[in-house]
């Protein structure tokens, strides 16, 4: 049977309503459509698709379930590697994991293997009737710091292996930047907390509104009878420009804005928190964040919203997918700028005027692009005499986050990088014996496989350590 050369088309919103709306823009697989797509794969020998997996799922195995029609058994092949399938069938960047190395790739599209794991995970969270049963006590406890996707895949990995897993949240709920950051219309919180209530099944006890380095330290968790804490504490401390006008009303960083949205339901007609909707909006930056908050500006009634982005669309770091979502919703690319200041208004003959001190305008540089950087990208450089003004409600910082400093300033012996990072080995062990550390508080914001990745090693890294006991 001749294959077919481009992978099956993700069902999706039409661009013109979802933009008005917060609901799931891509609709998944029917049966049909995923057994279609599953006949697309060789099952070739080498398996370079489950190198490419960050988790190391067994790809050709869990597409030969589904090729079967065995979608549960395709279901139990992923959940062997994987803690959160329905989340890494959404927001996994599979075109440059997975998928990026499959051999049908080689000649034409590759397998949709992110759209078959997200169908998966999805009819098995339709159809299984039965809870998950708790593994009996291997008479170990293990405490983890942060309900993300590395704290939610070590807890799940251990918990696995009859380990008492307690995880410390920071926030009113479980999920770290799965609810905070990534807004509903790509990861509907409802798939996040299946996924922990799976881990609640195994075992898994989760202590909400603990602020670990404020509530307990580290010392006092090992002094809780705990033998191994994992830090998975992510990187929420977010960066700006340094340059005039930041604090400016109207300015925010992308994790406040998206979190105002996604966590406290800022987009309610009554909603418990503050946020700007309506008029016009320039987010800062090029990532899958900046995309998330440009999108969700767009949904919360902004009239016009501007991604402002210092290189070329070539160097955009966003998935594919979620700029061309983008694109179609409408999103301005002003690609080739960048921010030097943010205007506000001020009108001294009226100091009661409510539009005091809030902003009115953004002001650009257009930029070209020269020599390669130390990230083998072309470094931008400002074009002289060319600067500009955008008029605007609302700006957007999303360039980045770092590791809160919490957890470095309240554990001795734990050491850090220049950059905040804990700095561990290839096991995930840090400086301070029996502390383990991934993800996002090791590397600095990264997608959310890797660091679920890093939660799996750390998670390996621990059984060894405390088998021998």
């Amino acid at each position: 049977m001749a294959i077919d050369p481009k992978k099956h088309e993700m069902p999706a919103q039409d661009p013109k309503v979802r933009a008005h709306n917060f609901d799931e823009v891509a609709l998944g697989y029917s049966e049909e459509t995923a057994l279609a797509e599953a006949a697309r794969c060789l099952n070739c020998k080498n398996r370079p698709c489950v190198a490419g997996c960050p988790v190391n799922v067994q790809i050709p195995e869990f597409i030969q379930k589904v090729k079967e029609g065995d979608f549960e058994g395709a279901y139990q092949i992923i959940s062997e590697t994987s803690s959160l399938p329905a989340v890494c069938g959404r927001v996994c960047p599979q075109e440059t994991q997975c998928e990026e190395v499959c051999s049908l790739g080689i000649k034409f599209e590759p397998v949709g293997i992110g759209r078959l794991e997200r169908f998966v995970a999805d009819w098995h969270n339709e159809h299984a009737k039965e809870a998950a049963v708790a593994p009996e006590s291997n008479g170990h406890k293990v405490a983890i710091v942060g309900a993300g996707p590395a704290g939610l895949t070590c807890a799940g990995d251990l918990a696995k292996k009859g380990y008492q897993v307690t995880i410390y949240e920071a926030l009113h709920t479980s999920g770290g930047v799965l609810v905070y950051g990534i807004p509903e219309f790509r990861l509907p919180k409802a798939i996040v907390a299946r996924e922990v209530e799976g881990l609640k099944q195994l075992g898994v006890e989760i202590v909400t509104n603990a602020v670990i380095g404020k509530t307990l330290t580290i010392d006092e968790l090992f002094d809780d009878g705990f033998e191994a804490v994992f830090v998975g504490s992510g990187a929420g401390l977010p960066s700006f420009m340094n340059i005039p006008g930041e604090s400016l009303i109207g300015v925010y960083s992308a994790n406040e804005y998206l979190t105002r949205s996604n966590l406290m339901k800022a987009y309610r007609d009554d909603p418990d928190t503050p946020i700007m909707k309506g008029g016009k909006v320039a987010v800062v930056g090029g990532g899958n964040v900046a995309m998330d908050a440009a999108r969700t500006a767009l949904r919360l009634g902004a009239e016009k919203v501007y991604i402002i982005y210092r290189r070329s669309m070539e160097e955009l770091p966003a998935r594919a997918e979620e700029v061309e979502h983008a694109e179609e919703e409408g999103i301005d690319f002003r690609l080739l700028n960048n921010p030097i200041e943010i205007l506000g208004y001020n009108n001294p003959d009226d100091p009661r005027d409510p539009k005091n001190g809030t902003v009115r305008a953004i002001r650009c540089i257009k930029m070209e692009l020269g020599e390669p950087d130390d990230s083998g990208r072309r470094r931008p450089v400002p074009i002289e005499g060319s600067e500009f003004e955008l008029e605007v409600d609302a700006v957007i910082m999303s360039i980045g986050t770092s590791p809160n400093p919490l957890i470095k300033d309240t554990t001795e012996g734990l050491e850090v990088n220049r950059r905040g990072g804990i700095v561990v080995d290839e096991g995930g062990l840090t400086s301070r014996n029996a502390v383990f550390a991934g993800g996002d508080a090791v590397t600095g914001a990264a997608t959310v496989i890797s660091a679920m990745g890093a939660g799996k090693v750390a998670a390996a890294s621990i059984d060894e350590a405390l088998s021998k006991k």
